[in-house]
Order: C-alpha cells, then structure tokens, then sequence
C-alpha cells in the first residue's frame, strides 16, 4: 500500500498530524478506533468521508514509522 497520496501533513492542521487527505482525521484517529475495537466498517459508517484504501494508508503508514523507529534504534 502506497499511502504517500493519502497521508498527509500540514502544519496549519492538526497541529502538523499526519491527516488522511487533507481531511481532519488523523491517522492516529483511525489507530485508536481500531485499537478500540471498532471495525472497518464501524469506522467507515461513523465517517463517511473515509474509504478503506484510507484505513489501510493508516496501517501502512504506521508500519512504516515503526521500521523506520527500528532502524534508527539498530543503528
């Protein structure tokens, strides 16, 4: 998943998050849902102006801001 079209960060939003499309939902929003319990389809419902390719961008996202995190420690 290439999340770079649909994450995005702007410092006059969010306080800089990174958001999904310039919308005011952060990936950080949508890890917590998730973490919460909710589903895709929970999440979906509750925002409609998200799609599943933006929930995977979220988890893309994440998975590689952690390797990332790895390899900066292993260094």
């Amino acid at each position: 998943m290439n999340y770079i079209d649909l994450i995005t960060i702007d410092p006059d939003k969010r306080s800089g998050k990174p958001c999904i499309r310039g919308l005011r939902i952060t990936v950080t929003d949508v890890l917590e849902y998730l973490a919460s319990g909710m589903t895709q389809e929970q999440i979906l419902d509750e925002f409609p102006d998200l799609t599943p390719e933006d929930i995977c961008a979220c988890l893309a996202f994440a998975a590689n801001r952690e390797r990332r995190l790895l390899n900066i420690s292993a260094a």
